[in-house]
């Protein structure tokens, strides 16, 4: 009976989860993301054309207080392909943005978030390659709250640049961000 009831609660987490199964942290609060007109549902399937440029980014909810930084980090590079063994997968950093803040007026039901900035790492569109079987790449795209005076930890700037084997739990342990407030993701087969 136990089992019974608690299969719903297990079954309403994971539908709450805006980032890909197994994936930490695990974000419940949706992250609007659009590429173009087309809005991403977590697992969503997009192509390499569809996610050439920057998504708007945004929340539905509510406006956001502060300032944020975004990441986009594709979790499903073959290992083989960075010298790693065959079957492996490794992650890549698409894109790290700082001094985003949110708009007070929500126009087509977003509020947006927008920056200036273009570092520490500009976007990158997913380019996955040609794998047989096809293999879908997970990206997941992950807000944190900007602490004031925020630098990117000089430990982690080669890791920013590489992208390759980014590793985000270390470089939020670093930089001490805290809990991450949004997230979305997609996938795109090569």
């Amino acid at each position: 009976m136990l089992l019974i009831l608690l299969a719903p609660i297990a079954f309403a987490a994971t539908a709450l989860a805006q980032t890909p199964p197994s994936f930490n942290p695990n974000v419940t609060s949706t992250l609007q993301v659009k590429f173009g007109s087309k809005s991403v549902t977590p697992g969503l399937a997009l192509t390499k054309a569809e996610t050439a440029k920057i998504p708007t980014i945004g929340t539905s909810d509510e406006a956001l207080n502060g300032t944020y930084i975004f990441f986009m980090i594709d979790l499903d590079v073959p290992g083989s392909l960075v010298g790693g063994a065959a079957g492996s997968r490794v992650t890549n950093l698409h894109c790290l943005l700082t001094g985003f803040t949110s708009s007070t007026m929500a126009t087509n039901s977003l509020y947006t978030l927008t920056t200036k900035d273009t570092s520490p790492k500009a976007y990158v569109g997913p380019a996955p390659p040609v794998e047989n079987p096809p293999y879908a790449h997970k990206y997941v795209e992950i807000l944190y709250p900007q602490p004031a005076g925020f630098k990117v930890p000089s430990t982690q700037t080669s890791a920013i640049s590489k992208g390759i084997g980014f590793n985000l739990t270390t470089f939020v342990s670093e930089a001490k961000l805290g809990s991450p407030v949004r997230a979305n993701w997609f996938s795109v087969t090569g």
